[in-house]
């Protein structure tokens, strides 16, 4: 079968249902770090292929939605062991997406949000550890959700920084998204979101062309609850959050993988071969004072959301950049997006996108974080919307 997007590393791991339920005649793909029984992963680097061993068993998160009445279709591409967020990868192309053409897929799940995209199938898995499921969602013009840290088994996925990675989910619809999580999560449906905050210093990320790209639908997501607050979220600026999520992940990640890259030497792209670089020279620094910045941010943000709150800011700061941008540009656009995706991977916190947004042809997603596990609540709360939302707000998919 023909793979016009350049979506799948291989198409042809393939696995029936076990089961029936919720998810019965849906389809999905999942990103090329997960375990497959008798499978090996790229991992993104043929490096990495050629150093493991096939898997021994499927990964839970796997069975469990074979478990009800879903079947898989394919591996998809990932960036080189998940450390980008642009989807392309120098060793085995970069997917093609279907919404922009001439632009990126955003990574590293980019392989996956590019077959829900391309409706090669109902759904797909990724990983979202700095925003890996959230960006290519909002580049791809789908819906997208990063869980609460702990809440969804990383088990037989391969990590890239253990205290940041969670297994996330795409789909075309809001619908599908909340049907996943009843299948995946397990905290229960409690009362209604009251409370919405609006984060001025997110909302001030946005590039000069994004800037009225939700009016609309701020305005009508606001008319959803009882109260609504502008306020600043980083007294202290979210880019001095980016930079405590930026060098404690690139710890945990050479913690991780730094054998290996000592050992095997693998070629990476440029980008991410000096991102590796770079982490290798944090081995055995101290980062007590990050740690405890974190903490901070987590209790700050716990305090923020109490309450029945949900915070709403932009996804990205603009639309998917175009192939080939210079890498200058390119650092200026992940700083800004990272310091709008940490907030929920430092506070651990589940975070939803919407493709309501749009940039002429160019999709562009908002973003809902919820408190600390209440995943169900906010998969629902953003379904209810968009089911009321108006048919020229939101593309019916």
């Amino acid at each position: 079968m023909e793979d016009r997007y350049n979506a799948y590393v291989d198409r042809n791991v393939i696995l029936e249902p076990s089961g029936s339920g919720v998810l019965s005649g849906k389809t999905f793909s999942v990103k090329d770090v997960f375990s497959v029984k008798g499978y090996k992963n790229t991992a993104g680097n043929p490096v990495w292929l050629h150093t493991h061993q096939p898997a021994a068993e499927h990964a839970p998160v796997i069975q469990r939605l074979l478990n009800e009445g879903a079947a898989m279709h394919g591996m998809t591409h990932t960036d080189e062991l998940m450390y980008s967020l642009n989807g392309e990868n120098i060793h085995y192309g970069t997917p093609v997406n279907p919404k922009a053409e001439e632009r990126i897929p955003g990574g590293s799940s980019s392989g996956s949000a590019v077959a829900v995209a391309a409706q090669e199938v109902d759904f797909a898995l990724g990983t979202d550890t700095g925003g890996s499921v959230r960006i290519p969602s909002s580049y791809c013009g789908i819906y997208g959700f990063r869980p609460t840290h702990g809440t969804v088994s990383v088990e037989g996925v391969i990590p890239l920084a253990s205290s940041f990675d969670t297994v996330g989910w795409m789909a075309r619809s809001s619908q599908l998204l909340e049907d996943i999580g009843e299948v995946l999560l397990t905290d229960q449906k409690e009362e209604p979101f009251s409370r919405l905050v609006i984060g001025r210093d997110a909302w001030d990320l946005l590039l000069p062309e994004a800037e009225n790209a939700f009016s609309n639908v701020i305005s009508e997501l606001s008319s959803q609850f009882e109260t609504t607050r502008v306020m600043t979220v980083a007294r202290d600026g979210l880019d001095h959050w980016f930079q405590t999520f930026k060098y404690l992940q690139a710890q945990e990640i050479w913690q991780e993988h730094g054998g290996w890259i000592k050992k095997e030497q693998p070629v990476f792209g440029p980008d991410i071969g000096e991102r590796f670089s770079w982490a290798g020279t944090l081995e055995n620094q101290e980062f007590a004072h990050l740690a405890a910045h974190r903490e901070y941010i987590t209790k700050l943000m716990d305090e923020i959301l109490k309450q029945n709150a949900v915070l709403a800011i932009p996804t990205v700061p603009g639309g998917a950049p175009k192939r080939g941008t210079e890498q200058e540009k390119l650092q200026d656009l992940r700083s800004r997006t990272m310091q709008l995706s940490c907030i929920a991977g430092l506070a651990g916190l589940p975070q939803i996108t919407l493709p309501l947004g749009h940039l002429n042809t160019l999709p562009i997603g908002i973003s809902l974080l919820a408190g600390r596990g209440g995943d169900r609540r906010l998969l629902s709360l953003a379904n209810r919307f968009v089911s009321a939302m108006s048919d020229d707000l939101v593309e019916k998919r």
